[in-house]
């Protein structure tokens, strides 16, 4: 009795390998950086031109001639040191889970929502520190320190203080859920190339 012989299943064939992008990696990094220094500067621009309250009497800047302008040199510094562990956070998890073969611009793609996302989380901190302001005056005036008697000062003051919670609590949360979802669209599309190529052969 004659053995049979396997037929090759071409739906079986593996997918083509991506080739590795080293230099996509250290674009997107450099990406983050100046992102981190982008959203540093841009929003303590605004803040400081809010309430150079705030940033008199939380940071201690009585003696500042210009606050507005120490303000966003304050806002490059911290935001380019948080651009930084957000470079390494992003490029690492970037690395591992595409295999070191993500395009630069798939990656700045990705690293453009991020930041969108953590603009819309520094108004939504904004809003809700003006909200509780205006409807708890008594209680704001008590939980933080440095808040001015006037009741529109105390409102710019909100602002400030809230946006910058906003930014810090909710860009945590937006890295954190970026990379999953990331991973996820990454996943599909491996999945839609693979299935590209098994019906062109």
């Amino acid at each position: 009795m004659d053995t049979p012989t396997p037929i090759p299943l071409e739906y079986a064939s593996p997918p083509p390998t991506r080739p590795a992008r080293p230099l996509s990696l250290v674009g997107v990094g450099v990406g983050a950086i100046l992102a981190g220094t982008l959203v540093g500067a841009s929003t303590n621009a605004i803040n400081g031109a809010v309430s150079p309250t705030y940033f008199i009497n939380i940071m201690g800047w009585q003696y500042v001639s210009n606050v507005w302008l120490a303000s966003i040199l304050q806002g490059v510094f911290e935001g380019s040191i948080v651009g930084l562990l957000f470079s390494a956070i992003l490029t690492t998890s970037i690395g591992i889970v595409t295999r070191g073969t993500c395009e630069c611009g798939h990656g700045l793609r990705w690293l453009g929502y991020m930041v969108l996302a953590i603009f819309g989380t520094w108004t939504i901190g904004g809003m809700c520190g003006v909200a509780l302001a205006a409807l708890s005056p008594s209680f704001f005036q008590n939980t933080f320190i440095g808040v001015p008697s006037d009741h529109t000062q105390m409102l710019r003051f909100a602002w400030v203080g809230g946006s910058i919670w906003g930014a810090e609590f909710g860009g945590f949360a937006i890295v954190v859920v970026g990379l999953v979802l990331f991973r996820l669209s990454w996943r599909r599309m491996l999945k839609r190339e693979s299935g590209d190529t098994i019906v062109a052969r």
